[in-house]
């Protein structure tokens, strides 16, 4: 009789620890290398680890980039959720301090810089591309539910365009604010806000 597959190291306890700090390895080698650089070698490199060990976890580099794109496309949509769910009455936030909030993470280089990276990957690679997509159709529809309980008289397909404008507008801000593609100035930041309120808000008052 022989043995059976070895299990697949389990998602709590140690196990979970040690998948994450690999993944924070992982994440500095993109950080640092781009793409192109981020082989299971160089993550158990980075890591301190052996080969094997990491190959435990992440059997190819094919596991290994699909668990990293999880975790930080998974971070961005839990840090939108609180934002974006809450009720659009005043007891909420007001529609520029939502921009700005959302805007704040372009504040974080790494941040910025895995975005980027991910972007160019999901050029070249469809997995990858299936899921920012996946991510960016998430985004859209949590700015959708938003203008549904601000606007409801809104029709779904005007409803839907801005949401999707929204999101172009806001994602596509980071080329320009971080630096990659240009910098920013407080004017452009004031006329970026306004106008990324105006679709939340248009038609009221």
């Amino acid at each position: 009789m022989t043995d059976g597959p070895a299990p697949r190291p389990t998602n709590t306890g140690k196990g979970a620890r040690r998948r994450n700090e690999l993944l924070d390895a992982a994440e500095r080698v993109l950080l640092a290398s781009g793409y192109a650089e981020l082989s299971v070698r160089a993550v158990a490199t980075g890591a301190g680890v052996r080969l094997g060990h990491l190959q435990y976890y992440f059997p190819t580099r094919s596991d290994l980039v699909a668990a990293v794109l999880d975790r930080v496309l998974g971070r961005s949509l839990e840090r939108l959720g609180p934002l974006l769910d809450g009720s659009p009455d005043p007891a909420g936030p007001e529609p520029a301090s939502l921009v700005r909030a959302l805007l704040a993470d372009q504040d974080d280089p790494a941040l910025v810089r895995l975005f980027t990276e991910l972007w160019a990957l999901a050029a070249v690679d469809t997995t990858v591309a299936d899921a920012v997509r996946a991510f960016y159709t998430a985004y859209r529809d949590q700015v959708a539910a938003h203008l549904r309980r601000r606007h409801p008289a809104l029709a779904e397909a005007e409803c839907r365009a801005r949401a999707e404008v929204f999101v172009m507008l806001i994602e596509g801000a980071a080329l320009f604010r971080s630096g990659v593609a240009a910098h920013r100035t407080p004017q452009t930041d004031d006329r970026l806000v306004s106008t990324a309120v105006a679709l939340l808000t248009a038609g009221e008052g």
